[in-house]
């Protein structure tokens, strides 16, 4: 793979991808619906174009060979934009989730499983050289949940189902893999799931944090429906009936653990400190 296009470079795994993929010598670009705006580094070829309009990406995508994809346009551009990549590149890495795990924390219906499923449905059949990534819980999910709290200056999280252990997992990681699938051959219709390397519960990895940026955190637990009356005010409701299912439902049970960043890449997966001591400025106020 020669030149590759990432679709999501804003993102925390597309900028992370940005950073590592210069290492392999392939040239780089990337698509944002305005490229003035996307703060993107100097280094990248900003193209651009919107998942919306497939008029659009037909000026992206050429001499592209490889495409890493983060969906989220409305399901309704789904097929136009895969035809228009599917004319285009020869291999695509998509970044899905974990839809076949059996684990019960990753069987939560909602409707972004649906799109997925449908997007990974329409890559198989398109000719394509595919990978799906399957990340499991991201450790930056804690910078939208916990960080407004502890910024605030409270030694004390509110939180929902505190006892709920998941695996959180380094974007960096998720990138290095995808690094291997986009330049690498031997990858060809596999499914990654991807998880950092420890089961850790919520309040653990409160502690976690408080241990990295020197205060005594701890989680006081609320019951769900305080919680969703908090949450509801900054995500959508179907991603908070969501979470508060799966967090009831991984309950008693460790979290699913994989290794397969290590098998991928050779180096083990990162800790959820090493993901703090990265963000700890995040954190602080």
């Amino acid at each position: 793979m020669n030149r590759i296009l990432i679709i999501g470079a804003t993102g925390r795994v597309g900028r992370q991808l940005l950073a590592q993929l210069p290492a392999t010598g392939v040239r780089v670009r990337a698509l944002a619906r305005n490229p003035h705006t996307a703060g993107l580094p100097p280094h990248v070829d900003v193209v651009r174009g919107d998942l919306t309009l497939p008029e659009t990406l037909d000026g992206c995508l050429d001499g592209i060979d490889a495409v890493f994809l983060v969906w989220t346009a409305p399901p309704a551009a789904v097929v136009p934009a895969l035809e228009r990549i599917a004319k285009h590149a020869r291999r695509i890495v998509f970044l899905s989730a974990p839809l076949k795990t059996a684990h019960p924390f990753f069987q939560q219906p909602n409707p972004v499983r649906a799109v997925g499923a449908q997007i990974e449905r329409l890559i198989e059949t398109s000719g394509l050289e595919w990978t799906f990534l399957r990340p499991g819980m991201f450790a930056a999910n804690a910078l939208g949940w916990w960080a407004p709290q502890i910024r605030a200056g409270g030694d004390v999280v509110r939180w929902p189902h505190v006892g709920a252990p998941t695996a959180p997992i380094h974007e960096r990681d998720i990138a290095a893999v995808a690094v291997r699938a986009l330049c690498e051959d031997g990858h060809a219709a596999a499914e990654y799931v991807l998880t950092g390397p420890q089961s850790l519960s919520q309040s653990e990895q409160i502690s976690t944090i408080g241990g990295v940026i020197g205060r005594s955190l701890r989680l006081a637990e609320i019951s769900p429906e305080d919680a969703r009356s908090e949450l509801l005010t900054r995500m959508p409701a179907v991603v908070v009936s969501m979470l508060l299912d799966a967090w009831a439902a991984a309950i008693g049970q460790p979290a699913f653990v994989t290794s397969t960043v290590a098998d991928i890449t050779g180096a083990p997966a990162r800790t959820f400190r090493d993901w703090a001591t990265d963000h700890a400025a995040e954190f602080r106020a």
